[in-house]
């Protein structure tokens, strides 16, 4: 008998979620808009030095925020008693209302795309660049100045090596692939 299928009753992490991605995409324009309409210009910063200096530098407190052992008013209290006399009001209501939402622990994804979003809001795109070797920092510099020149936005580059193209370069922008590079053009002859 063939085997039974088994069935997907959860997803493996809240990133893998579709919808807690799509729910972090809210959260994050919701905070962004915010945080314009108050005048702060670089709202991101407080929240990611927050993910840096003080979750990912206190795993504990992290756990106890996400812990499913507290109800959302202790979740808040705690925010209350700890993080807002250290944060900005504005930041600090953001992280009352995900705690009272039970969304604290779409942290890391809300910021992900808080800066997406932010990129977005200045002009910028994310370019992926994939070449054989490691690039050195004057390449990198001449690759995002020729593709500044050529595109209608500001390329935040993301790059990366991969030894099996052989030679030349992968370019990614959102989902147009300008593949450029020696391993496809050997494949085509």
């Amino acid at each position: 008998m063939a085997k039974e299928q088994q069935l997907k009753t959860r997803v493996p992490h809240v990133l893998e979620d579709p919808g807690s991605a799509a729910i972090a995409k809210v959260y994050a324009q919701s905070f962004l808009d915010a945080a314009t309409a108050a005048g702060i210009k670089e709202p991101l910063v407080e929240f990611s030095s927050f993910v840096t200096e003080v979750l990912e530098k206190n795993p504990e407190f992290d756990q106890l925020l996400t812990a499913s052992t507290l109800t959302s008013a202790q979740r808040v209290e705690l925010i209350d008693r700890i993080v807002a006399p250290q944060s900005s009001e504005l930041f600090a209501s953001f992280l009352r209302v995900l705690a009272r939402h039970d969304r604290l622990m779409l942290l890391l994804s809300i910021l992900h795309f808080g800066e997406m979003e932010q990129e977005s809001r200045d002009g910028k795109r994310r370019v992926q660049i994939t070449t054989a070797q490691d690039l050195n920092s004057k390449t990198r510099d001449t690759i995002e100045q020729k593709l500044s020149k050529a595109l209608s936005f500001i390329p935040v580059l993301e790059t990366r090596s991969d030894p099996r193209l052989i030679g030349g370069m992968v370019i990614q922008i959102g989902d147009t692939v300008y593949d450029g590079s020696l391993r496809t053009r050997l494949n085509k002859l």
